[in-house]
């Protein structure tokens, strides 16, 4: 059972440093990138957390061409408020369980790396 936030574990949670997770996908298909994109666009809107939006942001988009790419070639950099956003993200959100089953059937690789920043 959840605990009632205090105003301590309130402001707490107010201040918690964000997540920033990036989330890079070998797709070599043009229409399933844009398919992909077309899913990232609509998570502001659409994964909700008691009923709210609760993604801070989110940009993605297909990589440019480059070397150092090593093969990936979309990209997407989502920011959440916590670790416990980004866990319920992970494990309960269903706007992300419909991208992430697309996902898996179209990409040839896939990377995530989350951090806070510490700039």
């Amino acid at each position: 059972m959840a605990q009632p936030q205090t105003p301590a574990t309130a402001t707490a949670t107010a201040t918690a440093t964000p997540i920033h997770r990036v989330t890079l996908f070998k797709i070599a298909s043009n229409d399933d990138q844009q398919r992909l994109l077309q899913l990232y666009q609509q998570m502001p809107t659409k994964a909700l957390k008691h009923g709210k939006p609760y993604i801070r942001s989110v940009v993605a988009g297909p990589a440019e061409p480059d070397q150092r790419a090593q093969g990936f070639t979309f990209a997407a950099v989502s920011v959440f408020s916590s670790a416990a956003d980004m866990a319920y993200y992970d494990g309960e959100c269903a706007a992300h369980a419909e991208l992430r089953a697309f996902a898996r059937t179209v990409h040839s690789g896939a990377m995530v790396v989350f951090f806070e920043n510490r700039l």
